[in-house]
């Protein structure tokens, strides 16, 4: 379940959700631009549609990034440590991020999911349950912390092989 091949594929599957997703995202924009200054008559549901894009883009991308562990990183000090000490300094930021993925993203975004559900939220002019936008970021939360994981895993391989 923790295993390199699984965590290639489902890199790669992000990567193409991402992909579909920024092409219609693109596609969606274009043609709002398209309806108001061609046809003057603008479209009124491709501006909400782009930006409930833009936020699964957004939390989706950010669980890639994680996964790829290519996140924004001060590494001033990481640098100036010996790999043993980077290895360790590398499991308590993991740590870090795996706990902050739990509470605030699986917990807290599960918390605005089911809110928003129980109240009946819907989108203005779509009319869609804004629980369906609002489920990525549990979702995302899910996929850092599977990502924090399998890196935990890998540093203490290197840990131990290390010795």
């Amino acid at each position: 379940m923790f295993s390199l091949e699984t965590k290639s594929k489902l890199d790669k599957l992000i990567s193409h959700l991402l992909v579909i997703l920024m092409a219609l995202m693109v596609i969606n924009v274009t043609w709002q631009v398209t309806s108001r200054y061609i046809f003057k008559d603008p479209s009124s549901f491709t501006d909400e549609l782009s930006r409930y894009m833009m936020i699964w883009v957004g939390m989706l991308g950010a669980a890639y990034v994680a996964g790829k562990n290519e996140h924004l990183a001060i590494d001033i000090l990481l640098t100036n440590l010996k790999e043993k000490a980077q290895d360790k300094l590398m499991i308590l930021i993991s740590v870090c991020i795996l706990v902050f993925a739990i509470v605030v993203m699986v917990i807290g975004g599960s918390n605005l999911v089911y809110i928003t559900f129980i109240l009946g939220q819907k989108s203005a002019t779509l009319q869609i349950p804004l629980a369906y936008v609002y489920g990525i970021i549990p979702f995302s939360g899910l996929l850092v912390t599977y990502y924090q994981v399998v890196f935990i895993i890998q540093l203490f391989h290197s840990i131990q092989t290390a010795e």
